[in-house]
């Protein structure tokens, strides 16, 4: 059972729905916004959500068995504790029933075209695992979009079914505070793939991989990544000034929990060189992402 909990990557997909909650009952119900989706309605959401996710972890298990033997082999999962027939039949039922509940969630909200973005997600995961991942910068671009998704999925399910002439504007406001969020999560999760890579680069290079590291060199990457990282920084900090200043407990809370951290993460790279320093950024930048999540509890309780 451990075995299959660790395939999925459950620890992800349960910040995935963690974040879907949050949006729907932290930031969009406590403000009165017309929403589309009511109990069972976001639940199938996040199940489809979730089963497409870890379709998608399951067959990029299956795919990375030969650079997983090298870069983590007391890790190794596909082949070990579950044959590669079991993962591949596990990855199918999970598509076809996120895919599934996503087509029924689609017209139940009167959207049916909304179906197709499960489609896409499904296909572009497939894709990533054995084509796109193995391409210099364009698997971590895509990986990072669908990680964005995730989070902007519960906007476009929520708040465009229920638009209308009368309460756009509103509606887009939270729309736009929705893709903020997804936009920090899509550069953090950029952030962290590349250092994965820096991780992963031996068994990325005996697989004949071109990652960005590979392409370039382990220090001119790290190099890269240490520029990269200063974005997010400076946009959070521009947010504080601009958006947050009137709210004390937010701004304490972005300065101590989000500009803190990311400013760990870019003192780190700047001095990154062994695989122990790109995992301790790695696991630090998903803390960040974690504490970017949690901060929608700050629109919650600012209601009280």
């Amino acid at each position: 059972m451990l075995s299959v909990l660790n395939l999925i990557r459950w620890k992800n997909l349960l910040l995935i729905a963690l974040v879907q909650l949050l949006i729907k009952y932290a930031l969009l119900e406590p403000f009165g916004v017309a929403i589309s989706l009511n109990g069972f309605g976001i639940f199938l959401l996040i199940f489809a959500t979730i089963c497409i996710a870890a379709a998608g972890n399951i067959i990029n298990d299956i795919y990375d068995v030969e650079t997983d033997f090298i870069n983590k082999p007391d890790k190794l999962i596909i082949g070990q504790s579950i044959s590669e027939k079991t993962a591949y039949n596990a990855f199918i039922i999970l598509n076809m029933v996120g895919v599934g509940a996503g087509f029924y969630l689609s017209h139940w909200v009167g959207k049916s075209a909304f179906f197709s973005i499960f489609v896409i997600i499904s296909a572009l995961l497939y894709v990533y695992a054995t084509y796109l991942k193995r391409q210099i910068l364009i698997g971590n671009i895509i990986i990072s979009i669908l990680v964005a998704l995730s989070i902007l999925i519960v906007g476009i399910f929520e708040l465009l079914p229920a638009l209308t002439i009368e309460n756009r504007a509103i509606q887009l406001t939270f729309f736009k505070i929705i893709l903020d969020y997804a936009f920090f999560a899509f550069l953090l999760n950029l952030l962290r793939e590349i250092v994965k890579d820096l991780e992963d680069i031996n068994g990325d290079y005996k697989a004949g991989m071109n990652t960005l590291p590979i392409a370039i060199g382990r220090q001119r990457t790290t190099n890269i990544l240490f520029v990269l990282s200063l974005i997010p920084l400076f946009l959070i900090v521009y947010y504080i000034v601009n958006s947050l200043y009137k709210n004390t407990v937010a701004v304490i809370y972005f300065i101590f929990l989000i500009v803190g951290p990311l400013i760990l993460v870019s003192a780190k790279l700047f001095r990154a060189k062994s695989k122990k320093d790109y995992y301790f950024i790695s696991n630090l930048l998903k803390i960040v992402m974690l504490l970017g999540v949690l901060s929608l509890l700050i629109y919650y309780f600012n209601m009280k």
